[in-house]
């Protein structure tokens, strides 16, 4: 399997319509996705002293972080809208190799700095609520 490029890991936000439209958060440099599980153990006298783990259960969660440049985009005044409302929005995360996932996220952090003479940069962080799917 070849490597794939990072520039094509993009980040979406829906426009809110039924069916939604999916814009791209537009001058991210650098996109990041975790995948979190708890597990449950299940470890008892019968175990022989190894740890056991419960197949299905836990929490499952999934956190996305990016930077970018600020563009004053569409799809980032409505990230930074969401951050102020604490709203959790439907996202989409595409990858080079036409994968793409879904689900509805809060926007736990929202970071701006700038330098003087230098241009205005963002960084974010997502949390996701319910399930994260293939779409």
């Amino acid at each position: 399997m070849a490597a794939q490029n990072g520039s094509a890991f993009l980040l979406k936000i829906s426009d809110g319509a039924a069916p939604p439209t999916y814009n791209t958060v537009a001058g991210l440099r650098t996109t990041q996705m975790s995948i979190n599980g708890d597990a449950v153990v299940v470890t008892t006298k019968d175990s022989a002293g190894w740890r056991e783990l419960l197949s299905g259960a836990g929490t499952r969660s999934v956190s996305v972080s990016a930077a970018g440049i600020f563009l004053g985009s569409a799809a980032e005044a409505q990230i930074r809208s969401r951050a102020l409302d604490g709203t959790i929005t439907d996202y989409q995360l595409s990858f080079e190799g036409g994968e793409k996932l879904q689900g509805k996220f809060l926007v736990q952090r929202l970071d701006y700095a700038g330098d003087f003479n230098g241009e205005r940069n963002y960084t974010m962080t997502l949390e996701s609520s319910g399930a994260v799917v293939p779409a």
